[in-house]
Formats: C-alpha cells, structure tokens, sequence
C-alpha cells in the first residue's frame, strides 16, 4: 500500500468513527505537544521557540508509532509570534520559565485583569474594537494605548505580529501536505472556537473578575457573551476544513461545574454556545468538544445537540459514564488519564486501554487518545503500548470504513435535521459584521469621488480589512 492508499485508509477509518459509526479498526489520534520534542531530541524550548522542529516532531512521531490522525502541531503557541505581539500572559521556556518546561499560561491578578469590571457596555458595542484599542495594550508589553503618540516599538510590534502570523499560519499548509505524503496521516482538526463565556475568563475578566460579576452584574456577562458569539463563530467558520471532514476544535476551559453553578451554566455558558454549534452543524462542520477538566455534570444538555453534530472528548470526566450518556449520539474520544500515560506501569496502560475499548468502542463511534494534551512528562514506552493496544484490542469484525470519507454530516438521514436548525439565525446583527474592523461603509465616506468600479474596490478593501481582523482575533484565540 503507497502513502496516499494509508491516508485514504485512515481518513476513511477517522471519519466513520466520528459519524459514530463502526471503522475497520479503532483510529487512534493522540494530542501529543511536548511530548513530540521529547520523543524527537528537541527540548521545550526548542519547539516552542522553532516550530519547524514542532513540525518535524510531529511528523517524526506520526511517522514512527503509525498513527491515524495527529495535530500539525500541538505546541501551538509559537514564542515567536508571542514576543513579537509582547504578550504578558506566557511564560516562555528559556525565559520565563526552564528550557526544559512547556510554555504556560500567566493569569494576571484580579485587580490587573485586562478588562475592567466597568468596561461591558464598550465590548458589547465593538468587541472588535475593543480588542485592539483596549485588550491589546494592556497585554503587549509593546503596544501604546489608543490615542497616544505612536512608538517605534509600538509600530515595530504591529509589522512583526502580522508578519509573524502570516509566516506561521502559511505555514501550516505545507505540514499537513507532508503529514500527508510522508507517513499517510490525517490532520486531525481544522479551525478553533472557544465560547463565550470562556473568552470572558480566560482572556478579559479573569476567573475571579468573572466570578464576581455573575454575582454583581450578571446581565452585563450575558450582553457581553451574546456581543461575543457572532465574531467567534465565524472564526470557527472562516477557519474550518473547507472539505468538512475533520472537525473544529473547541477548546473547553471555566464553563463547568464547580467552576460555575448549575444555574449559570444554565443562564450564561449554554445559551451562548448551543446556537454556534448548531450553526456549525447547520453549515456542514463537526465539532470537537474537547472537554478539559470533568464536565460529566452538563452531559445532559449536550445530548440536546442534533446526533454526530459533535466529537466528544473525555478528559477527568468518566469514559464510561460519558458513553452511557452520549454514546448513542456522538462520537467519543479519550478517557486514557495522563497520569497513567506518564507514571503507570505498561501493563497497566495495556489492562486499561483494553477495558476502555470494550467497554465504549464496541459499536464503533470511539478515537483512541489520552485525557489531555500530552507533555514531556508522557512516557515513551507507555505511548508505545497504547498504540500497540488499538491493534491488539480495536479491530472489528465487521466494520468497513471502505468509501466513507465523504464528511460526517453527509449522513442522509441528518442533512434535513440540519436544514432545520436555527443556529444563529435570528439574533440581531452586530454593528460592525465578523470579520470586519473598518467597514468599507464607513471607508467610502472618506473618498470624495468614486471613478472606477467599486464592487471591485470594496472587494480589496473587505479582504485586506478582514486580515486585521484575522490578527486581533488569533491573537484572543490562538495565542
């Protein structure tokens, strides 16, 4: 079999499991970050700081343990493109931190958050706006305030950023073509999305900040949230597999409890996520709920999601529990703990892994992976048994995943449930449109006279608008 029969195998073998359908064999996808460098010979810093080593990593692991499907590169936050923006909230390996440490995340202090607990009413009115006049400089170490006199390094930072994210970005097209051709695997996701309410506590108000406005002015977190979810979906969007085959990744972070209440969840986190899924779902595209931490408590609400409009990663939640709830709607992926992976005895990982397969991915609908990202605490050998446990465990006696690459939303019976949703359809228009930072309305109030055609004029002036929009928005997602 030449590379490119193993990639169609494969895509073939991920795509039925996540239309929650019986494959050849279980898939196995494991988001290995550091875990790749060290594997290769490269230290954390090396492949935080050069992601062509990220790339090389990846594809040498991809290569070398003969998996299905992996990330380009989980060590997504590349130091360079971080500097450059001067953000505060990373500790860098060889910085801030060891060489021999993965990057983190730095939350600042309740009264140093980057949104203010007065400032609401000016992210609903332009969350866009906000981001680059507010958000921004308060976390580059580079960038000036609005309306103060421009810098060399503040200019210096603009130049560098974008630049950097072009040079990061575009480079992504040709790891995957390699993945393809080197070792026949499939990229695993495509886009990024991140709720609302999670933008909220990871990136503006602060877990606490936010903590303390759901009891003070919870109405302004909900206007905020619902300000926030139409750019946020058309990232998803604007980012996705334009094929429709691998879904969005949806990075789940403080919208579970106990980091919420039951009734905030209720109030606040679902009722700003569930339109963006179905509109996701409505326009052809899976999503990856990459559930971090234990969200067994909400499994209830997310089988209200139409069936396969979702993969549903288990972290610290129960496997087990997580398959009876949803397992009958969607596809399913992790429950191995990291912990095991990094410090349990191979027997033990095997007896596990076997147990996991038996008992979830018996009628199919199952990718095999560990609970969480995987650094370089991850033991190489214990690696090597889950992999070898998926051949030894997760084949199937019937299963066929012969001409099945087509998207999982190209299921028959789901195409009419998906014309039927609402998604985010009927909600009122944001003032400014995703995707947007200047309009071109706006623009072409300035030009005294139009001479030529200007359809054509505000075809170049949207696109170029909407990489500045690109930058802002990567850079709350992303990085």
């Amino acid at each position: 079999m030449n590379t490119e029969q193993l990639y169609q195998q494969r895509l073939a073998r991920y795509v039925t499991a996540m239309r929650n359908e019986k494959p050849d064999r279980v898939p196995i996808r494991p988001f290995v970050a550091e875990f790749t460098g060290k594997y290769a010979g490269y230290t954390c810093q090396e492949v935080a700081h050069d992601y062509n080593k990220a790339f090389d990593a990846a594809r040498k692991c991809a290569r070398d343990f003969d998996w299905d499907a992996v990330v380009p590169s989980m060590v997504y936050v590349w130091t360079g493109l971080a500097q450059a923006a001067g953000l505060r909230y990373y500790g860098i390996p060889g910085i801030h931190v060891p060489p021999t440490t993965g990057f983190c995340y730095i939350e600042p202090a309740e009264e140093e958050a980057f949104m203010k607990e007065d400032e609401y009413d000016a992210l609903i009115d332009d969350p866009t706006g906000f981001l680059y006049n507010v958000w921004l400089p308060r976390v580059s170490t580079e960038i000036g305030r609005a309306g103060r006199e421009g810098t060399y390094r503040n200019n210096l930072s603009f130049v560098k950023g974008a630049m950097a994210m072009l040079s990061y970005f575009y480079a992504f097209g040709p790891q995957i073509n390699r993945l393809r051709t080197e070792s026949g695997t499939v990229s695993a996701i495509s886009g990024i999305f991140k709720s609302p309410f999670d933008i909220i506590a990871d990136k503006l108000r602060g877990y606490i900040g936010l903590t303390m406005d759901m009891a003070t002015q919870p109405d302004k977190v909900l206007k905020a949230c619902e300000a926030l979810m139409p750019h946020l979906c058309h990232v998803g969007l604007s980012t996705a597999d334009p094929n429709r085959q691998v879904p969005i990744g949806f990075w789940m972070h403080r919208g579970c409890v106990p980091f919420v209440t039951p009734a905030q969840f209720k109030s606040h986190y679902w009722p700003t996520l569930k339109p963006i899924i179905e509109e996701y779902w409505k326009n052809g595209h899976q999503t990856l709920f990459y559930a971090e931490g234990d969200w067994n408590y909400h499994l209830d609400d997310f089988a209200e999601l139409p069936d396969r409009a979702i993969v549903y990663h288990a972290d610290r939640g129960d496997i087990f529990k997580v398959h009876e709830k949803l397992g009958h709607k969607f596809c399913l992926s992790g429950g191995i703990p990291n912990v095991m992976l990094s410090y349990g005895k191979p027997a033990e990982v095997r007896e596990y892994c076997r147990k996991v397969i038996q008992g979830v991915a018996g009628d199919g609908g199952y990718i095999m992976d560990a609970g969480a990202i995987m650094q370089d605490d991850t033991s190489i050998e214990n690696m090597r048994v889950m992999t070898e446990a998926v051949h030894e465990f997760g084949v199937y006696s019937s299963g066929s995943s012969a001409g099945t690459s087509l998207p999982p939303c190209e299921v028959p019976s789901s195409i009419a449930d998906r014309s039927a949703l609402r998604g985010m359809a009927g909600r009122p228009a944001p003032g400014i449109k995703p995707g947007a930072c200047f309009p071109w309305e706006k623009k072409v109030k300035e030009i005294p006279k139009l001479t030529g055609d200007p359809e054509l004029m505000r075809n170049v002036w949207e696109n170029i608008d909407g990489l500045a929009n690109t930058y802002i928005w990567q850079l709350l997602l992303s990085l």
